[in-house]
């Protein structure tokens, strides 16, 4: 499965997704992977946002965690080694299915978007151990929302028998496509109930917006419009949601929006009620 604009490298190894939900939560004090936002757990949305992108997605879990109510919806592969971190995760991910490149993601990551994803699996380097963004804190490489090929399979097995367990660190020093990320906050974690609460002042709820199609936009959707509740603050964010829905083949630069009848900019914020259209080229000008 390839995602819309995106040409996958020939002879590359497929991309299978995971979502790190293992871990403790012992700053937050409580189970981050089922922290609600707009009505649905992390978890539930990470996997939402891996689902159409990869061949295959799982959540990666403790062996005491297969029949937590959260975790147990989902295709699940248990973390091999204790106390290692997320590098349990990856390496159990990796010796399951080792023909697969894994699209790592964390699973508290509320401001993570389907475009950022599209970006990094487009720009994918499948020659380098890993694909990844860079911190736009510190410039270092994000190794919890990466693309880590089979190749780092034997590397990563023998930094963790150094002694070692960082995947950041890890990645610092290895052979590692390094990418801007598309969106300076898509990579914003929270680790403590007090960044919980800032962020829940921020993160938009889910709300009523009616969605119009025309010309070639009607036949990938197989409807002239549609109501849905969305968490997208903007034209943008609802079209990249809806183009991993509907497997839109035209990407926003090629098309108009308008909001309530108006031609409207992409980055304009929605409310509830709006009436959204994405306007095709029409053809002959």
């Amino acid at each position: 499965m390839t995602p819309p604009g995106v040409i996958a490298p020939a002879n590359a190894a497929p991309v299978f997704g995971l979502v790190l939900a293992g871990g403790q939560s012992r700053r937050m004090g409580r189970d981050k992977a089922a922290l609600q936002y707009a009505g649905r757990s992390q978890l539930e949305r990470a996997m939402e946002l891996l689902a159409p992108r990869v061949e295959r997605s799982f959540v990666s879990i403790r062996a005491d965690q297969v029949e937590d109510p959260t975790r147990r919806a989902f295709p699940q592969i248990i973390d091999r080694g204790a106390d290692l971190g997320p590098v349990a995760g990856i390496l159990a991910a990796q010796a399951a299915h080792r023909e697969a490149a894994w699209l790592v993601l964390a699973c508290d990551l509320p401001f993570l978007d389907g475009e950022s994803l599209d970006e990094l699996l487009a720009r994918r380097a499948p020659q380098r151990v890993a694909t990844a963004f860079r911190s736009t804190h510190d410039g270092l490489p994000e190794p919890l929302c990466a693309i880590w090929e089979p190749a780092s399979h034997a590397a990563l097995v023998a930094y963790v028998e150094s002694g070692r367990q960082c995947p950041r660190k890890f990645l610092i020093l290895s052979d590692v496509e390094l990418l801007a990320q598309p969106h300076p906050r898509a990579l914003d974690n929270i680790n403590t109930p007090a960044e919980y609460g800032a962020i829940m002042n921020t993160v938009v709820s889910a709300r009523a917006l009616r969605v119009q199609y025309f010309a070639i936009l009607r036949e990938q959707a197989g409807q002239s419009e549609e109501t849905l509740d969305s968490v997208a603050r903007t034209p943008r964010e609802l079209y990249a949601e809806l183009r991993a829905r509907h497997r839109f083949t035209l990407d926003p630069e090629f098309l108009r929006v308008a909001v309530n009848t108006e031609f409207g900019d992409w980055d304009q914020m929605l409310a509830a009620g709006d009436t959204v259209v994405f306007i095709p080229p029409v053809a002959g000008g």
